[in-house]
């Protein structure tokens, strides 16, 4: 790799971290291209040579957090020659029990980003969110030799979907709070880990492929 492509590269991660700072004090809608600016070391103009839109930046920061994500399924696919259901349901609810971010990203509407982001990082990002898939799948392959390709698709198209409602599941601000309990809702709310693990462990302990 030579310095110039090491330059874009650096300054593309200087980016996506200036805005995942600002997106833990702020939402999406208040963050600014300007905003993003003041958090780094070069003129605000100077990020449009990288990033034509915010939804764009937040796009690459999606896909960093999926990138990193499978670098956590890798380990759990590689660790270990054998998991019984429990040990594989710990593993993986613990792997997103550490991406908060990662989490937070995917209870954002995708449509809206999608749509104003240029098509090659559209792609990037379709590919690091295949890879988790396909890393997923892997795992199931490894550990559940008699899970059939239907039980395996099952699995991963019940979990996937079920990922992008784990986190407003679980982070609750007080407004919330109260408005639910103003609604009457008594709603029992759960940490990342105790939903995630309930969730695999479910679609684990099918009997067979005839429950799906």
């Amino acid at each position: 790799m030579n310095s110039s492509n090491e330059l874009i590269i650096a300054r593309k991660n200087e980016i996506i971290e200036a805005c995942r700072q600002l997106y833990q004090i702020k939402s999406f809608r208040e963050i600014t291209i300007k905003d993003i600016g003041a958090v780094t070391s070069f003129t605000r103009t100077s990020i449009y040579n990288y990033f034509e839109t915010k939804e764009e930046i937040f796009l690459a920061m999606h896909c960093r957090e999926y990138e990193r994500w499978c670098t956590d399924l890798d380990e759990i696919l590689n660790a270990r020659k054998a998991l019984s259901a429990n040990d594989f349901a710990d593993a993986l609810a613990r792997s997103l029990e550490e991406r908060s971010l990662l989490l937070k990203l995917m209870s954002m509407n995708h449509y809206d980003m999608e749509e104003n982001t240029r098509p090659e990082m559209l792609i990037e990002f379709k590919r690091a969110y295949g890879r988790a898939i396909a890393l997923v799948s892997q795992c199931l392959k490894k550990f559940f030799p008699k899970f059939t390709k239907a039980r395996i698709d099952h699995f991963i198209y019940i979990f996937f979907p079920f990922m992008f409602g784990i986190y407003p599941y679980t982070e609750v601000t007080e407004k919330q709070r109260t408005a639910m309990h103003e609604a009457g809702i008594d709603f029992k709310y759960q940490s990342v880990y105790e939903i995630t693990y309930k969730c695999i462990k479910s679609l684990l302990n099918l009997e067979d492929d005839n429950d799906i």
